[in-house]
C-alpha cells in the first residue's frame, strides 16, 4: 500500500487563489484529517489529489502515482466519497453498484462479492433490489460508501462520511474506517464533526486557502496553555485583574472555575500572582487539554 505526498500544491481560478502551497504526507495505515471552513479549499485539494483538477503549482503523489498524469491508473487506486452521494434514483442499489463496477472495468464476480459483504455489514442486504429513490438519506449514504470501496482502493478519501446517519450506522462507518486503516490503506477524512476527527485521526491539517496547522491531534489540542483555576467565591470578579496583565490572556468563567488561555507556560506565575494581589483565595490551578474545536476555531478565525 502507498501513501500520499503533497509538495507545494496550489490552484488558481482566474485571479483567485483557492489553494496555495500545501505540503504534507499521509502514511499507509494513517487516518488523516483535512479540516477547514466552507470555502477553505478542501474540495479543490481533494480534486487535485484524485486527478480531477490539474494543479497550478506543485504536485501530489497518491498511491505512487502523480496526480498530474495518473488518469485512470490513479482513479483505480483511489476511492472518493463526495459530500453528495450522486446515485441514480431510478436504478436499484444493485444496479448502481454494477454500473460502477462495469464503468471501472472490474472483475464483476469478485467486485460483487465484495459489495455483498459491505451490503450486509451496513444493513442493506435484502434491500439492494429496491430503487434508490425510495431510500432514506442514511441508506443512500451507506450505498455511496460501498460504491467508494467496491474496487478495493489503496487510498480512500471520505467527505463527511457519517452525514445523515443514525448513531448506530455512524459507529459502523467509523469502525469500517478504522478497519481500512488497519489494512494499511491510506485514509483522508474531511469533516466538520470534530469529535469524530478526534476519535479517528492521528494527525490533521487545518487549511484556509493555505496550511494553517499540521499536527498530531493531541499536540494541536495542547497548542498554547490552558489553565483552570478554582477560587473562593465569584470567579467572575477577578476577570478585570487578568485583563490588566501585559499579555492580556483570554479568560472566562466555566462552571464556577476560571479558565485562562496563555501563549506561554511561563505566564502561569504572573496569572496566579495577579489573582492573589486582587484578593483571590486560590484553591488549585490545573493545566488542561483544550478541546479540538476551540483550537480549530482560533486558527480559522485568526
Amino acid at each position: 500500500m502507498s501513501g500520499i505526498r503533497v509538495e507545494g500544491l496550489g490552484k488558481r481560478f482566474g485571479t483567485r487563489v483557492a489553494v496555495e502551497g500545501l505540503s504534507f504526507e499521509v502514511a499507509p495505515g494513517e487516518v488523516f484529517g483535512l479540516l477547514g471552513p466552507n470555502g477553505a479549499g478542501k474540495t479543490t485539494t481533494v480534486r487535485m489529489l484524485t486527478g480531477l483538477l490539474t494543479p497550478t503549482w506543485g504536485d501530489a503523489t497518491v498511491a505512487g502515482i502523480s496526480s498530474r498524469h495518473g488518469g485512470e491508473d490513479l482513479r483505480r487506486k483511489v476511492g472518493l466519497l463526495t459530500e453528495q452521494p450522486g446515485l441514480y434514483d431510478r436504478l436499484t442499489g444493485k444496479e448502481n453498484l454494477l454500473f460502477f463496477i462495469k464503468l471501472n472495468e472490474l472483475d464483476e464476480d469478485a467486485a460483487w462479492a465484495r459489495a455483498l459483504g459491505y451490503l450486509e455489514r451496513f444493513g442493506l442486504k435484502g434491500r439492494e433490489d429496491e430503487p434508490c429513490g425510495s431510500w432514506s438519506k442514511g441508506m443512500r449514504q451507506k450505498l455511496a460508501i460501498i460504491r467508494t470501496l467496491v474496487h478495493d482502493p489503496e487510498v480512500v478519501i471520505f467527505d463527511e462520511p457519517t452525514s445523515g446517519l443514525d448513531p448506530d450506522s455512524a459507529r459502523t462507518v467509523r469502525d469500517c474506517i478504522a478497519e481500512l486503516a488497519s489494512e494499511k490503506r491510506t485514509i483522508v477524512l474531511c469533516s466538520h464533526n470534530l469529535a469524530e476527527v478526534e476519535r479517528l485521526c492521528q494527525r490533521v491539517a487545518v487549511v484556509k486557502g493555505r496550511l494553517l496547522a499540521l499536527s498530531a491531534v493531541r499536540d494541536l489540542r495542547r497548542a498554547g496553555h490552558a489553565l483552570q483555576i478554582k477560587v473562593a467565591g465569584d470567579a467572575a470578579r477577578f476577570l478585570p485583574a487578568l485583563a490588566a496583565l501585559p499579555f492580556s490572556p483570554k479568560a472566562l468563567v466555566e462552571g464556577g472555575l476560571l479558565r485562562v488561555l496563555l501563549s506561554d507556560e511561563e505566564q502561569q506565575p504572573e496569572v496566579l500572582r495577579a489573582l492573589i494581589d486582587a484578593g483571590a483565595r486560590v484553591y488549585h490551578a490545573t493545566r488542561i487539554e483544550r478541546p479540538l474545536e476551540e483550537v480549530y476555531l482560533e486558527l480559522v478565525r485568526a
